[in-house]
């Protein structure tokens, strides 16, 4: 059986905070075309990995490898257009901006006309505003989204804005998508929704997905692989039967006296 080539790679990743050591030494190997995940308590770590990789921190110490491509200390913009998008833990939408016209500003970064072209009304201009109104369109019906098109994007679900948020990731033509906890805040009919979704999704596109989740059954329900932080340490990884069973990660979510209460 061969082994997926691998479409990121972090060596040594470390990022501090003065004195405080948020991320140390954390290194992965993610396999192209795969679902995987990065779990652990709150605290952990997971969402300043998230940071150092998309360019929102750069690493006090360590590398970033993209797609063969040494990203360490890209601005998030030169990230983006490298292939990596991602969402927010706190959902991050233009609120006073419809929900076509999100999407559509996740498409600029690819565009080829320049700003000063819009007041001219240039032939050239118009033809890619329509086409980007068009794949914009096509991507809100990829996440059912297409009937709300022209509404306010702060009319939307809570549900429909974690799927919107995914949508203006995707319109960025993305080979990596980052997800930050998608599953926060739905209940469990809208938790199994959205394990469909991500399988989809990842499949329609083509994507390497890798995501934060507490929700362990999200997590073992789409992930094939896990790395598994606490307090900034990179503690265990494996397949999902490996980390359920693994008993550090059982300490880290439960406890250690918990788990010796239970032993006994």
């Amino acid at each position: 059986m061969t082994t997926p080539a691998s479409i990121l790679r972090t060596e040594n990743l470390t990022m501090r905070f003065g004195g405080l050591t948020a991320v140390g030494n954390f290194s992965i190997d993610v396999p192209q075309g795969k679902i995987v995940g990065l779990i652990g308590p709150n605290g952990a770590g997971k969402t300043t990995v998230f940071n150092m990789i998309t360019g929102f921190y750069r690493p006090t110490e360590g590398r970033i490898f993209f797609d063969g491509q040494d990203i360490t200390g890209f601005q998030p913009h030169m990230v983006c257009r490298s292939g990596i998008s991602r969402t927010f833990q706190n959902i991050r939408l233009f609120t006073n901006e419809t929900v076509l016209e999100n999407v559509m500003i996740g498409c600029h970064v690819r565009r080829k006309s320049k700003w000063w072209m819009a007041p001219l009304g240039l032939p050239s201009f118009r033809a890619e505003e329509e086409a980007i109104r068009e794949k914009s369109m096509d991507l809100l019906k990829s996440v059912g989204l297409e009937d709300f098109a022209d509404e306010p994007s702060a009319s939307l679900s809570y549900g429909a804005q974690r799927r919107l948020e995914i949508a203006r990731a995707l319109a960025t033509d993305p080979k990596f998508l980052l997800l930050d906890e998608p599953a926060a805040g739905m209940n469990p009919q809208e938790s199994q929704e959205l394990m469909s979704f991500i399988r989809n999704i990842q499949k329609r596109f083509n994507l390497t997905i890798l995501l934060i989740e507490h929700d362990m059954k999200v997590v073992m329900g789409v992930c094939e692989y896990i790395w598994v932080l606490d307090y900034g340490v990179k503690i265990a990884e494996g397949n999902p039967d490996a980390i359920q069973s693994d008993q550090k990660v059982i300490v880290a979510y439960l406890g250690e006296e918990y788990v010796k209460y239970v032993e006994n």
